[in-house]
């Protein structure tokens, strides 16, 4: 069965407390090969049957209208996995 996966993320120019703590416990366990770290949240949404522009289109619309909150978070990507 197909999946349909959306990933969203902080908006860019909001804080990211979870990501901040993660990057400090890679600086205190002396990984600095990175600079920061931002957190998010992915969706799997099984799909029963193909995958046609309209599950698409619906898959989209409840990523912006339930998934993710619009004040601070983006929609940063959908796409099916077989």
């Amino acid at each position: 069965m197909p999946t349909i996966v959306v990933d969203v993320m902080p908006k860019a120019e909001l804080l990211d407390p979870q990501g901040k703590a993660v990057a400090g416990a890679l600086q205190r366990l002396g990984v600095s090969e990175f600079s920061g770290v931002r957190i998010g949240k992915r969706f799997e949404l099984t799909v029963d049957g193909e995958v046609g522009e309209d599950t698409l289109a619906t898959a989209r619309r409840i990523a912006d209208e339930i998934l993710s909150n619009s004040v601070i978070e983006d929609v940063v990507g959908i796409e099916v996995v077989e």
